[in-house]
């Protein structure tokens, strides 16, 4: 076990901060006003991506003050793991989806595909309008066509993250601030 922590504190203190506390939350304020401005008189039912949705679904849902339903879901593409595969449904939402407008939150938008999926899957189930919410956006041209999230915190760059939600191998998620992997 010690062997491990050491590893990760190493991993850690070798990272680079790439987007710091107050950066997030300034992308989180702004994120707020237009999620406000554009679903404040819809009660809309918002979905936190599990588990990498959790930080940032909480810190937008205390700057949203106006009626909402929340519920979740967990569906992912990485598992443990630190590249993607097909996307996993570990759990589906119990709230009525249908004629419903849906804002689905997660963490990281890379190339959209676990996103675009969940997407289509509440399309499908009847939502009225589905908008999508991401903290993070990466900078690089292998996005999938024509899916951009609503909403984006912030571009960063095309390495490997961890913080703020997004984990490495399970860990980190906890980081108030948005890190990269040395080298990586």
């Amino acid at each position: 076990m010690n062997q491990k922590i050491n590893e990760l504190n190493t991993l850690l203190e070798e990272a680079d901060c790439l987007v710091n506390t107050t950066q997030i939350n300034d992308a989180l304020d702004i994120m707020a006003k237009k999620i406000t401005d554009d679903l404040s008189d819809k009660i809309p039912l918002v979905i936190c991506v599990m588990n990498g949705g959790l930080i940032p679904s909480a810190a937008l849902l205390e700057r949203l003050n106006f009626p909402l339903e929340l519920d979740y879901i967990h569906a992912t593409r990485y598992g443990m793991e630190t590249t993607g595969s097909g996307l996993k449904w570990l759990n589906y939402p119990q709230s009525e989806l249908k004629n419903r407008d849906i804002l689905v939150i997660d963490d990281l938008f890379d190339q959209g595909h676990t996103l675009l999926a969940i997407k289509q899957w509440f399309q499908d189930q009847g939502a009225n309008k589905v908008y999508t919410a991401t903290i993070a956006n990466k900078l690089h041209d292998r996005k999938v066509e024509n899916m951009r999230p609503d909403y984006i915190g912030l571009n960063v760059e095309d390495r490997f993250l961890f913080g703020y939600g997004m984990d490495y191998q399970g860990y980190f998620r906890n980081l108030p601030a948005i890190y990269a992997v040395k080298g990586h």
